[in-house]
């Protein structure tokens, strides 16, 4: 596959996926997503590789999220690609291949990770985070959301009333904040955040593959019901980009001024 919008190399059993769109802040659009769901399966299907770090290009963002400018205005994604349930995005693929692929997945946050770029984060198997990094979700200032992984699955890690702080307040979070509240494993300084995301998935490599890969199975397994909450979330998705209300948050983006939501509680 030709990969225009993330960089891919393995290297001594390390797998490194980069969203090579820094000036986009590494925000995704199909093209974007199809290419990581491609090559986590080719690392998925290589047996030398045993662990997988994904990463965003630059210095300021791991990922924010879909592209805004992608949008369309009758709803959903100008995109190519698979349906995606319906959005235009493979976003519920993208996910699923992430918790299903065998090999532990770690997330190294160079910069922001927002919206959807928080989710690829939360979904991922560890999260090394530099200690410039920003969190947070945007999905209801912009007319959009994530009520699968992205809430559920948060929740499960940060606890209820902390996962609805964060989607209804849309705030963001430093990476000694979300350590604090079990979302990020380690922090350290950005100059040694890949070093660092290359040492823990050395120190996996040591280990046995089949006894990581049937931990990563346990693991999964109890929050395996959301991936029935991801399919109605996604598929409710689609309907809700076809609305006023969806538009104007993505409308107030792009046009670089304030949301109005009040006019739809009238």
């Amino acid at each position: 596959m030709e990969l225009t919008d993330i960089l891919y190399e393995k290297q001594d059993g390390i797998a490194k996926l980069t969203i090579n769109r820094p000036d986009r802040l590494n925000a995704f659009r199909a093209q974007t997503i199809n290419e990581l769901i491609w090559a986590l399966r080719d690392a998925w299907d290589d047996n030398r590789v045993g662990v997988v770090v994904l990463t965003g290009a630059g210095e300021k963002a791991f990922c924010v999220g879909g592209d805004q400018k992608e949008k369309g205005s009758e709803g959903g994604y100008d995109y190519s690609g698979g349906l995606g349930g319906g959005i235009g995005l493979e976003v519920e693929n993208l996910h699923q291949t992430i918790r299903n692929i065998p090999k532990p997945v770690i997330a190294a946050v160079n910069g922001y990770a927002i919206g959807g770029g928080h989710v690829l984060h939360v979904v991922c198997d560890l999260t090394i985070a530099a200690d410039s990094a920003k969190f947070g979700q945007s999905g209801p200032k912009v007319g959009s959301y994530d009520a699968g992984y992205g809430s559920a699955y948060l929740a499960r890690i940060v606890g209820e009333k902390k996962a609805r702080e964060i989607w209804y307040l849309c705030e963001q979070y430093t990476a000694e904040e979300c350590k604090e509240m079990g979302l990020v494993n380690k922090i350290v300084p950005a100059n040694q955040l890949q070093a660092e995301a290359d040492a823990w998935a050395k120190k996996i490599l040591e280990k046995s593959p089949t006894a990581i890969k049937m931990l990563k199975y346990s693991f999964n397994a109890d929050s395996a019901s959301i991936q029935g909450i991801s399919q109605l979330s996604m598929a409710s998705l689609a309907m809700f980009y076809n609305t006023e209300e969806s538009n104007e948050g993505k409308n107030a983006f792009l046009e670089k001024r304030a949301v109005d939501f009040q006019q739809f509680r009238k």
